[in-house]
């Protein structure tokens, strides 16, 4: 297996919720809008986010944004299937998943929730094999 961009970019998101553990949080079946489009910056500035660069590539942009005391990741790609690769590694690790088109939030449960309400998106858990009982079970992410 090769290392490539999107895997090294994983293991910042898998830094990211090592970092921010995981909450439980309550399951609000609000309206969701229609999931935004565009550019890291574009989606960022929806989400009322200064993004922190941490990957600038031809396959994968990613940024950490803060929501509060809260970080997640915030990650556009330049195709649909490079997006799902890097999500099915990804979600390897457990965590909340927060998906657009070309775009994946990740973070804890709660601020991945309330960034739906902003950014419309689906919802998608990670694997419970590294993380038995769950993903939402703090201390035990590893990396």
């Amino acid at each position: 297996m090769r290392v490539t961009r999107p895997m090294l970019a994983l293991s910042g998101a898998v830094a990211i919720l090592a970092l921010a553990g995981c909450g439980s949080g309550g399951k609000d079946e609000a309206a969701v809008p229609e999931a935004v489009t565009g550019s890291l910056e574009h989606i960022a500035a929806e989400a009322k986010c200064k993004p922190n660069m941490q990957t600038d590539a031809d396959t994968i942009r990613q940024a950490i944004c803060k929501k509060g005391k809260e970080k997640y990741v915030l990650a556009t790609f330049a195709t649909d299937r490079g997006q799902r690769e890097w999500l099915n590694s990804a979600k390897d690790y457990g965590g909340y998943y927060l998906v657009g088109r070309k775009w994946v939030a990740v973070g804890q449960e709660k601020t991945v929730t309330a960034l739906q309400g902003t950014l419309g998106g689906t919802m998608e858990e990670g694997s419970e094999h590294m993380n038995p009982g769950g993903s939402h079970n703090s201390g035990n992410h590893h990396g």
